[in-house]
């Protein structure tokens, strides 16, 4: 069975960003957990709400990981998806990297697969990319 990827585009915004300290010693990395929501428009049109984990190199560097429940429209068709998300921030980006996770596809959306990311440089909307396909 062959299966087409197609390449879905469109800009992402933060709508809110909560961070949270947990583990913070004199000479280590410090640990917190983001409360982070998003609003997607282009070929993804929906509200994504994500938990991450961060560890800062210093209040410059900092590697993370998390989940972002994405619900809304991708390409016309309606349903929700999960997205595993890992990623560090330096020089003032925080550089993304998607995959959708395996059977987290509700309605229409059941059976994406895909992956994708973008590079936030914090100024307001950024451009994403995911490139998808449905198993």
């Amino acid at each position: 069975m062959t299966t087409t990827t197609t390449r879905a585009t469109g800009m992402v915004s933060m709508a809110g960003w909560q961070e949270e300290v947990y583990a913070e010693l004199e000479a280590a990395p410090k640990l917190s957990h983001d409360r982070v929501s998003h609003t997607f428009s282009g070929d993804i049109e929906g509200e994504g709400t994500a938990r991450f984990l961060n560890a800062y190199r210093d209040e410059s560097a900092a590697a993370y990981c998390g989940f972002e429940r994405v619900v809304g429209r991708l390409a016309g068709r309606s349903g929700s998806f999960v997205l595993q998300v890992t990623g560090h921030y330096e020089n003032g980006a925080a550089t993304n990297a998607w995959s959708v996770v395996p059977g987290s596809g509700t309605g229409e959306l059941a059976g994406l697969r895909g992956e994708g990311g973008y590079v936030a440089r914090m100024d307001g909307n950024e451009p994403f990319r995911l490139d998808y396909r449905f198993e």
